[in-house]
């Protein structure tokens, strides 16, 4: 059935309760537009028999008609009744409500019209309440909704959209989105209509963005909804959309989401540089368009600041802005930004609250009169409105915080809110970064105090080392390294590493580092001074392990190295334990790998440790460190120790250079883990400043021994101590004939020092006493101690050595 005939049809039934209302459209010039179904059956005509008339045709009374009648100069919303005639000729009478649909420019007003006959609305309470719908839906509903023809022009609002636009139905008629909407989200809701009306698909819950005569200085975002408008025909008649402003869930929303970045984004590292620049990357440009925020100087050291008098000098560590570089910055990053007491900021830091301001304030005003470069790039960026934020936390300003808008949307009181919320986190965080600063500047200090703070002067090799902390959270580490010198010329290389962070790594480092010095006065070989350090820390961790508050026994181990280099023999005796191998520098240039034997770290007591030994060209370099050096999160040890080996064999002119060069090469930015690295240059003595002799076991052959002496003094022109020499000698060449086991041998080394060794095969160590005075012996050990600069007893597999040393005169050039 087509359309004709359905009109036709409708035409033919007479009217019952159960029929619509007679909908009906004129235009301007009073040209019937559309005629529904139920004007079919109340007036008999057919659509295609009206449409496209003047109305006046079908009005009884032709004085009536539209283009001068009082129907078109009825108000809106005009109920009333109208005579019309019937198809049959004959005269209806029915009541109708009148609804203004006017465009600009018209002659006269479109009007759509709902009739009925009072039969058919006292038979049928639907019409009724269609009837109220309708006028709630124009009148009363908060839902504004407009609706637009095929070519997106208004043809009609309700008042809920009136009020939200600011703008009359009659001045929004013929008018499109963008003419009501500024802002670009405009043009982007009239293509989603555009698109509604191709596709038929509706849109719903489209965000706009934008401003309205309404409100023309703050921006609105709404919720917007747009489906096809259809007659009861199915003829398309355009598109009603209908709009929320959704402006305040939406601010609240923002406002959560940033405080929830807040909250995961600031604090996420223990450094004020990086907490500060987080603070500013939250607010820029969600809140602000410029943010800076400055400190303190207290705060940078690990210390907590006194109370801001007068005006504030502070240190600008974060700034940002929605252009790129902060051209708008006054003072760069890390330099000084000074504020006059009487400015805005260093108020808001005496204060401790925070201020909003506007561009015309009289302090904004006054602090730009006595700073013009602030003023004049305030003025270039147009910022209309400051938020000045101070940073507190825990009772204490640690700095302020500067919001600048250009925006032509001022702060306001949330804005404020919100401001505070994000610095008051901020400045949690910048506060535990402050005391954690403290913290690893006193575990710092602590641990470079209880390095050596110089290398000791000695001849066996020439040494460089480095010590770099950790940049992580975890704190100071126990890494050390220790340059020994020891008898007979030798020297004892030492680096160790402590498990753990913090003080109590420190703490165990100084007391692993005294033993070591003890035990190695003692001249230990390497594998038994550390199986004295293995059964030390166990001890160590025993007696922590019985306080709760101490650190857990498992945590109380450490690895190390104990190299001893003799530059006589040129030999290194190296005892490992857990610890990273050495690498050797021959002096053709080629680095390897030590082959040691590495032990278990120290700490877990009851394992073997053994000694490596090996001879070493003269002018090698040996490369001591800790595991920081090698270690990644990004690569295996292996390749560590490859790069290691790589970086070492570069050419370097000295091994402080060297020191450098490697640090460079492993560790081009700042360590995971504390680093601990020794370098040494191996020296020989050769046989010009070494002489040694066999003494025979008889006592009488201690004179000759004293004429050897003597021989070899003038040879080195140090005749001028061969009184002392002859004396120091006698006595413990007499010793060991008289005491001690064959063979005996005598040495002499011209070092630093004049160093006397006598060596005999007994392992029974001397010791000194104090001889009574009637006591004939006694008094032999008691004279070289009190004639010589230091003396001691080294033991041996093959028995022992009783050595001193007598400082060289001062005229005497050292070797």
């Amino acid at each position: 059935m087509n359309e004709s005939d359905a009109a036709k049809d409708g035409r033919d039934r007479p009217a019952s309760s159960a029929d619509s209302p007679a909908v009906i459209t004129v235009d301007g010039d009073g040209i019937v537009t559309a005629w529904s179904t139920g004007a079919v059956r109340l007036l008999g005509y057919a659509a295609d028999e009206v449409v496209g008339r003047p109305v006046g045709d079908l009005l009884a009374d032709r004085d009536a008609a539209p283009g001068d009648g009082a129907l078109h100069r009825a108000r809106d919303g005009w109920v009333g009744e109208l005579i019309l005639r019937h198809a049959d000729r004959r005269r209806v009478t029915l009541s109708a409500r009148r609804y203004a649909l006017s465009r600009p420019g018209d002659d006269g007003s479109c009007l759509l019209m709902l009739a009925w006959t009072d039969e058919a609305a006292a038979s049928s309470p639907a019409l009724h309440d269609e009837v109220a719908i309708l006028d709630w839906l124009l009148k009363a509903s908060p839902v504004a909704l407009t609706v637009y023809d095929t070519d997106l022009q208004c043809v009609g609002q309700n008042v809920a959209m009136s009020r939200m636009v600011g703008m009359p139905q009659q001045e929004r008629l013929g008018r499109q989105i963008t003419d009501v909407l500024a802002g670009p989200d405009a043009e982007r809701w009239e293509r989603r209509m555009q698109q509604v009306l191709r596709t038929g698909i509706p849109a719903e819950s489209f965000i706009v963005r934008g401003r309205t005569p309404a409100d023309p200085d703050h921006d609105h975002v709404f919720s917007a909804d747009a489906s096809l408008l259809r007659d009861r025909d199915g003829r398309l008649l355009g598109v009603c959309a209908t709009v929320h402003d959704v402006t305040a869930q939406h601010l609240y929303r923002e406002r959560l989401a940033i405080l929830n970045e807040a909250s995961t984004r600031i604090g996420s590292t223990l450094d004020v540089g990086t907490t500060a620049q987080e603070l500013a990357g939250v607010a820029v440009p969600r809140l602000a368009d410029f943010v800076s925020v400055d400190l303190l100087e207290p705060l940078l050291r690990g210390e907590e600041p006194g109370p801001v008098t007068g005006g504030a000098v502070l240190r600008r560590m974060a700034h940002k802005s929605i252009h790129d570089g902060a051209p708008e910055a006054v003072v760069r990053q890390g330099e000084i930004d000074i504020y006059p007491w009487h400015s805005p900021p260093a108020r808001c830091l005496l204060a401790g609250v925070p201020v909003l301001l506007r561009a015309m304030d009289p302090h904004i005003e006054s602090w730009f009169a006595d700073d013009p470069v602030r003023a004049a790039r305030a003025k270039t960026y147009a910022f209309h409105s400051w938020l000045l934020v101070p940073v507190r936390a825990r009772g204490t300003t640690l700095g302020v915080t500067v919001f600048c808008r250009s925006r032509n949307e001022p702060f306001e009181q949330e804005d404020l809110v919100l401001a505070e919320e994000i610095v008051t986190r901020a400045a949690i965080s910048l506060d535990n970064a402050r005391r954690f600063t403290r913290e690893r500047t006193a575990s710092l200090v602590l641990q470079r105090s209880l390095l050596p703070q110089q290398l000791p002067r000695q001849s066996a090799v020439e040494a460089a080392c480095r010590y770099l902390p950790t940049s992580s959270q975890s704190g100071v580490g126990g890494d050390w390294f220790d340059v020994i010198p020891l008898s007979g010329a030798r020297v004892a290389l030492v680096v160790g590493d402590v498990a753990g962070h913090g003080l109590h790594a420190s703490a165990s480092m100084s007391r692993l580092r005294t033993a070591v010095r003890t035990l190695a006065d003692v001249d230990l070989p390497p594998d038994e001074l550390l199986t004295q350090l293995d059964d030390l820390l166990s001890h160590l961790a025993a007696t922590e392990g019985t306080d709760p508050a101490e650190t857990p026994v498992q945590d109380t181990w450490a690895t190390c190295t104990y190299m001893v280099y003799d530059p006589v023999s040129r030999r290194c005796s190296i005892a490992s334990a857990g610890h990273p191998p050495p690498v050797l520098l021959a002096p053709d240039g080629v680095a390897t790998l030590l082959d040691v034997m590495v032990g278990p770290p120290l700490g877990l007591g009851g394992l073997p440790f053994e000694t490596t030994e090996l001879r070493v060209p003269e002018g090698s370099e040996i490369a001591l460190y800790t595991d920081g050096l090698i270690e990644s999160p990004t690569a295996d040890i292996d390749d560590g120790l490859r790069r290691l080996k790589d970086a070492f064999a570069r050419p370097a002119p000295s091994p402080d250079a060297r020191c450098d060069a490697v640090l460079e090469a492993l560790l081009p930015g700042p360590p995971a883990d504390d680093v601990a690295l020794l370098i040494a240059r191996t020296r020989a003595l050769h046989e010009d400043k070494v002489a040694a002799v066999e003494v025979p076991g008889d006592p009488a052959a201690v004179s000759g021994t004293r004429s050897w002496v003597m021989d070899r003094l003038e040879a080195w022109g140090l005749t001028d101590m061969g009184f002392v020499t002859e004396l120091v000698v006698s006595e413990l060449v007499t010793n060991a004939i008289r005491y001690g086991a064959a063979p005996v041998h005598l040495r002499l080394i011209k070092d630093t020092a004049l160093i006397c060794e006598v060596s005999d095969a007994s392992s029974t160590a001397p010791h000194l006493r104090r001889a009574r005075v009637f006591d004939e012996g006694g008094r032999g050990l008691l004279l070289v101690a009190q004639l010589t600069q230091r003396w001691g007893t080294r033991h041996s597999r093959r028995g022992k050595t009783i050595w001193c040393e007598q400082p060289l005169n001062v005229a005497t050039e050292p070797p």
